[in-house]
């Protein structure tokens, strides 16, 4: 979240879309309910299904699920036809007036530099903007060149008429204005709107590309860094939020970094790609201190180990040459290449697209290891149960041992929010029986393998035998030290630069905050971000004075936040550029002539002056907001519709004659997945995954309460589907993907309505999630045994919310 879920009572206006907040996370939908009973904000949803969010929201609009970039291009092209923007914030604060190189170019849905043999971006060259002969980047604040951003981004959506998003979304002309007039009716200063989102946009083959659409609108209102705006994306767990953090993906590194690819075996070189140049007089990029949050991390790990010598124990770290996710792991087991897996706290074989591939994949392994504080469908993937699980348990030879671990109320430690929000939490019992903490599974595992490297040698034992391990129990480290050791020490004397006699941080202690992180290896910190959560002062994390002077929700001593307890982002941009709020009854920040002050933490240097010139978004070299990606997206510059992959058109109505952009040509799919996708002719029915209030994930299967309150697996479906194939309320049903099949209960609902999509009625069935063959509940299938592995572009994220299905009496 660029905002914080307390912030949500500040918007005028809140647009729900890819997500159900009311019914994925009851308790913060309470905040919306705040905004509309004190603000009389408007709710608007924008769903497949009226759902229970819908059913408290001021308006509500159906879509096509798969076709958001449509909507929110036509978005777009309504706020800059009808010139509803915030100019001031524009102009200012984003790249509206630079200049793109003249051989930029998109054609026919693709952009410059697309090979159609590699179905990639191999050259991404032509995506940036002309540099002047001082280094610079080119503009135009006239906005008038035909090569500006703007320009540019005005014609690119220029193609989203009401008529098309119509057409392509079934959202009904007069429906989709009231939006757009909704939406532009905070493009004052003195309104925001928010937009709250979760998995309904991030499980798509286009899914990074809808949050960038989506970040567009806020920018074009200039509701991004202000109180009551933002883009908010609802965590569904307590810590996914920490997941990437801690640089959990595969290609990541805690804090944001990124590990280096495999051609970028030269540390200066990888330093200066990450650390660009600014693009813009008087800016800078934060990232400028790239390698000073890289080598305090480095001696996090390695400590002694790490020195200006051996480059920070550069050469410790993998260089990958692709993105090893889920879906990539499956398809190694299943060409023999990845003998073993620990899968710990994940639930592979029912959260990782196509069900029969996975127990295939998994059936080749000689190892599978699962950590977790429930027997799930991964830790018995081997056992047939019946129609559920129909597997022939002697033809697999794989090797399962199964780890019970604590679960979150039998531990202690932090937690992050969607808030972005540290928060110490408390043990409430003791695990049972012979589970343990994934601290001391971990720990056990980790030494075992050191002491094996030391005593047995390797062809490259370093990283394992020389990583840092400094705990008093090595088996069982406490939160409190990973906390302690993810926040930093200095490990000399920090002196001050104008005074190197006067001693700023003595060795040993804790440090304060990440602008004392040093790449001199004077510091030590596991995850930049994080510094200042522990602090000299202590536990930061569990502090719990929810006072609020500023009447906002600004409770900046209830726990804390990454970054530097900031609770609003980018929050320079709320004022304008003398330092003046925008909005004074909603001010987060502003200038006194002295400094930077507020009821936030300056996202910004204290004691910049606004008329240095200093751009807010100061992560980026050009300080401002991008509309244009350059090299940031997979897809390219600006968002466009493609189809899913499993489309009920086969066609893209954007580009009907180009057959490399009817879906999105730089998604990652295997060649044996995509020979498997189903057609329309003999799937005709668009079915999308979704959660319920009543369940939790997979885990509250074996909660006796929650199997009480929803017993049974069901599927959704609308009157007319249900007239179509012969059911009614209750009955079973047969529904088919090319990959498989499920049998569910019929709920047959008015939330659920055909559309009329390029002249054809399409047809949406609503299948939730967590049901299977484990747990209190009644036995049910895996949904995933309908689900494509397709893979978004940029995080390879499945596409779980739009794929074909074919609907009939069971």
């Amino acid at each position: 979240m660029t905002n914080h879920w307390v912030d949500i009572k500040n918007a005028d206006v809140i647009l729900v879309m890819g997500g159900n907040s009311a019914e994925a996370h009851p308790c913060g939908f309470k905040w919306v309910v705040e905004a509309k009973a004190h603000r009389k904000a408007k709710l608007i949803v924008v769903d497949p299904r009226f759902t229970r969010t819908a059913s408290v929201a001021d308006f509500y609009a159906p879509i096509r699920t798969g076709t958001d970039i449509a909507f929110l291009g036509g978005v777009i092209h309504y706020l800059l036809s009808n010139d509803k923007i915030q100019h001031d914030y524009v102009r200012n604060y984003t790249d509206m007036s630079f200049i793109v190189r003249e051989d930029f170019a998109f054609n026919d849905g693709l952009y410059s530099g697309y090979d159609g043999s590699k179905h990639t971006y191999a050259d991404k060259s032509t995506w940036n903007y002309e540099i002047g002969d001082d280094g610079y980047a080119k503009v135009d604040p006239t906005l008038q060149d035909p090569r500006c951003v703007y320009q540019l981004m005005k014609a690119h959506y220029a193609r989203y008429t009401p008529e098309v998003v119509e057409s392509i979304c079934g959202t009904p002309k007069e429906k989709f204005l009231v939006v757009c007039e909704t939406l532009a009716s905070c493009s004052t200063p003195d309104r925001a709107s928010t937009i709250l989102y979760a998995l309904g946009w991030t499980q798509h083959s286009v899914g990074a590309q809808m949050l960038r659409t989506g970040a567009m609108v806020q920018l074009l209102l200039g509701n991004i860094g202000v109180a009551g705006g933002g883009m908010n994306a609802l965590r569904g767990h307590s810590n996914i939020q920490g997941l990437t953090d801690l640089g959990l993906l595969s290609n990541s590194l805690p804090g944001y970094m990124s590990l280096a690819l495999d051609g970028e075996q030269d540390f200066d070189g990888y330093i200066k790609k990450r650390a660009p140049q600014p693009q813009r007089p008087n800016q800078l990029s934060y990232w400028k201190n790239y390698k000073a949050f890289f080598v305090s991390m480095m001696k996090s790990w390695w400590g002694d180990h790490a020195s200006a010598d051996n480059n920070w124990a550069y050469d410790y770290l993998p260089k990958y040459d692709k993105l090893y996710d889920v879906l990539y792991a499956m398809e190694l087991m299943l060409e023999g290449k990845m003998n073993g897996y620990l899968a710990q706290g994940f639930n592979p074989l029912a959260a990782v697209a196509n069900k029969g591939k996975n127990i295939r994949a998994l059936a080749k392994l000689k190892w599978l290891v699962v950590m977790d504080p429930l027997a799930t469908e991964t830790s018995e993937f081997w056992k047939n149960y019946g129609e559920y699980n129909d597997v022939r348990s002697a033809d697999i030879q794989t090797e399962v041992f199964r780890l019970p671990t604590t679960c979150f109320a039998e531990e202690f430690g932090s937690l992050v929010s969607s808030s972005r929000v540290l928060q110490w939490h408390w043990q409430g019992a003791d695990g049972p029986g012979e589970s343990r903490s994934d601290l001391e599974i971990m720990a056990e595992i980790f030494t075992r393998m050191r002491t094996l490297y030391q005593k047995d040698g390797g062809a490259y034992p370093d990283p394992i035998v020389n990583l840092t391990w400094p705990y008093a129990n090595p088996l069982s480290p406490t939160p409190e030290e990973l906390a302690m050791e993810y926040n930093g020490k200095a490990l000399e004397d920090l002196t001050d630069p104008k005074d190197p006699s006067k001693v700023l941080v003595k060795a040993g202690t804790q440090l304060s905050a990440f602008a004392q992180l040093k790449d001199d290896g004077s510091t030590a910190s596991g995850c930049w971000i994080f510094c200042g959560a522990w602090t000299p002062e202590g536990n930061q994390m569990g502090r719990r004075d929810n006072s609020d002077p500023t009447g906002i929700g600004q409770t900046l001593n209830w726990a804390w936040a990454w970054p530097a307890n900031r609770r609003v982002l980018y929050n320079r941009a709320s004022c304008d550029p003398s330092g003046k709020p925008f909005d004074a009854r909603r001010a987060l920040i502003a200038w006194n002539g002295k400094g930077w002050t507020g009821s936030d933490i300056p996202d910004y240097k204290a004691d910049e002056p606004p008329e240095n010139g200093m751009g807010p978004f100061i992560m980026n070299a050009e300080g401002v907001a991008r509309f244009f990606a350059r090299d940031g997206m997979a897809e390219g510059p600006f968002p466009e519709h493609y189809e899913p992959f499993e489309t009920p058109l086969g066609y893209n109505p954007m580009h009907p004659h180009n057959p490399l952009a009817t879906n999105n040509p730089a998604a990652r799919i295997f060649p044996a997945d995509k020979a498997g996708l189903g057609k329309s002719p003999d799937y005709p029915h668009t079915a999308t995954t979704y959660r319920l209030t009543e369940h939790f994930h997979y885990w509250t299967k074996h909660a006796r309460l929650n199997a009480i309150v929803q017993p049974e697996q069901f599927v959704e479906i609308g009157e007319d589907l249900a007239r179509e194939v012969g059911v009614v309320a209750g009955d079973r049903v047969k529904v088919s993907s090319s990959r498989g099949h499920i049998v569910a209960v019929a709920v047959v609902t008015k939330r659920i309505k055909p559309l009329m999509i390029e002249g054809k009625k399409v047809q949406t069935v609503g299948i939730p999630l967590h049901w299977g063959f484990k747990g209190l509940t009644r036995p049910g299938y895996l949904a995933n045994t309908l689900t494509p592995a397709v893979g978004d572009a940029n995080t390879q994220t499945p596409e779980f919310k739009s794929f074909l299905v074919k609907v009939e009496k069971a």
